[in-house]
C-alpha cells in the first residue's frame, strides 16, 4: 500500500511556486475553476506547460460569478441557474469541461470530478443520481473524444451522508458508458478530525474498501482540516501517533496511512511546509491496530 502527497490548491496561496514544488517531486495538483477566486487554473498553466508529465485533476461543479456571467452569455446556464454558483446541468459540464482545458493548457484533462454533486438536488437522491448520470453520460463523451483520461467525484458530505455510494455511483456510470466506465477516482475529506472514513476502513466497510475493491484512486482532502488540526494536536498525541514527528507530520502520517487512501491532498504554500508533509509520508505506514488505538483515544470524551 502506498500513499502520495498531492498539491491541493484550494487554500494555496502561492499557487506556481508551489506547483513547480509539486511538479520537481512528481506529485498530482488538484484544482477547480472556482478555486483562487477562479485564477487557480490560470495560474497553474505556466508549471503544467514546463511539465508535461504533471498530473492534474480538475472539476466541474462550483464556479465564480464572473464564471456564472460567462456561462449566461454562452448561453449554457440561466440567470437562475448562474445565480446558484453551482450545476451539474450536462450543458454546463461540457462547457467548464472545455473552459478546464483552455485555461489549464492541456489537450486532454487527466482526471474531472464532479464538485460537491451532493449540492445538486439536497433531500432527492433520485433526482441527484439522474442529474450524476447524465453528466458522467457528459464525461464519457468527453473521454471518447480524447479531452479527458478519466472522471470521477469530489465530495464533502455525500458519502458520509449516504447521498450516494461507491457502489451506486459505479452503477451510474456504467449506465452512462453503456458497459464499460471510466469513473477512476473519488476524493473526499479524511483527517483526524473527519474520522469516519478511516473508522469505517478498519472495519471493512464505507466507501474506501469499496473503492480499493473498485480499483479506484483515493484522493483524501483536507487532512490537516484547513490547516486547524496542528494546533488541536498535542504533541503527547504526535508521540503516540508516531515519536519525533511534528503534530502536522503526525496529522498527514495517519491520513496516509488509512487504508484504501492513494493520495493525500495539502495546500503546502511555503517549501518548509512541503518538505515537512513529504518527509512524513516517506515513514512507514501505521499498522491497523496503531490508527484503531488512536481513534479510539480521538473518540473517547
Amino acid at each position: 500500500m502506498t500513499a502520495d502527497l498531492a498539491l491541493g490548491t484550494y487554500r494555496c496561496q502561492a499557487i506556481p511556486e508551489a506547483a513547480a514544488r509539486a511538479a520537481a517531486s512528481g506529485a498530482w495538483i488538484d484544482t477547480a475553476p472556482n478555486y483562487a477566486t477562479g485564477q487557480a487554473q490560470i495560474l497553474l498553466a505556466p508549471a503544467l506547460a514546463a511539465h508535461l508529465s504533471l498530473n492534474v485533476s480538475t472539476k466541474t461543479g462550483y464556479f465564480t460569478a464572473a464564471t456564472g456571467t460567462d456561462a449566461v452569455n454562452t448561453g449554457v446556464l440561466s440567470e437562475d441557474q448562474a445565480a446558484a454558483g453551482h450545476s451539474l446541468a450536462p450543458e454546463y459540464v461540457r462547457w467548464q469541461t472545455g473552459r478546464n482545458r483552455a485555461q489549464l493548457g492541456r489537450d486532454r484533462l487527466d482526471l474531472t470530478l464532479l464538485h460537491n454533486p451532493e449540492r445538486a438536488h439536497p433531500g432527492d437522491r433520485q433526482a441527484l443520481h439522474q442529474e450524476i448520470r447524465d453528466a458522467f453520460v457528459v464525461l464519457e463523451h468527453a473521454v471518447a473524444a480524447g479531452q479527458v483520461a478519466g472522471y470521477g467525484i469530489a465530495t464533502w458530505a455525500g458519502l458520509e451522508e449516504k447521498a450516494f455510494t461507491v457502489g451506486e455511483l459505479l452503477a451510474l456510470a456504467t449506465e452512462a458508458a453503456g458497459g464499460r466506465h471510466h469513473l477512476v477516482a473519488i476524493q473526499l475529506p479524511v483527517s483526524l478530525v473527519m474520522m469516519t472514513p478511516i473508522a469505517q476502513a478498519l472495519d471493512g466497510r464505507g466507501p474506501l474498501p469499496a473503492a480499493v475493491d473498485a480499483g479506484l484512486r483515493v484522493m483524501a482532502s483536507a487532512p490537516l482540516h484547513g490547516g486547524e488540526l496542528p494546533g488541536m494536536v498535542d504533541q503527547e498525541l504526535a508521540d503516540l501517533i508516531q515519536p519525533d514527528l511534528t503534530p502536522a507530520q503526525a496529522c498527514v502520517l495517519a491520513v496516509a496511512s488509512c487504508p484504501g487512501v492513494t493520495n493525500v491532498l495539502l495546500a503546502a504554500s511555503g517549501a518548509p511546509h512541503w518538505k515537512e508533509a513529504a518527509e512524513a509520508v516517506a515513514q512507514p505506514f501505521l499498522t491497523a491496530a496503531k490508527l484503531r488505538e488512536i481513534t479510539g483515544v480521538l473518540a473517547s470524551p
